[in-house]
């Protein structure tokens, strides 16, 4: 990968981290807060799930977009983590963040929806 190309990367990855990392718009929603109509309770409840769930994306996503960032330093930037071939540069402007190729995301995918854990994927 060319230096230009590579510090396009770095600075999406830059920009997606602090995106990522200012982002506290859902923690409101987890407060808990007491409703005295049942159906208010059902609905806070619900936005708490959700918000929860949006969070617990966020900040996987965020421990990508570090580790994305923590290869630059070593060089490993742009190489799969499973099989040590090069990323396509495609994925890589998809998926900046991306730590394998697609052929071994897609094994590893499937392994995991299989019920599979990630370790034993590689």
């Amino acid at each position: 990968m060319h230096k230009r190309e590579a510090d396009n990367f770095r600075r999406v990855l830059e920009i997606k981290r602090s995106e990522l990392a200012g982002g506290s718009s859902d923690r409101d929603e987890i407060l808990i807060q007491h409703a005295a109509d049942e159906f208010d309770r059902l609905q806070q409840q619900l936005n708490r799930e959700v918000a929860i769930r949006n969070l617990d994306r966020e900040t996987r996503l965020l421990r990508s977009v570090e580790a994305a960032l923590a290869r630059f330093d070593d060089e490993t930037f742009g190489v799969c983590l499973r099989c040590d071939e090069e990323i396509p540069e495609r994925r890589l402007r998809a998926v900046p963040w991306a730590s394998y190729c697609l052929d071994c995301q897609e094994r590893i995918d499937q392994r995991l929806a299989s019920g599979l854990t990630e370790d034993s994927a590689a």
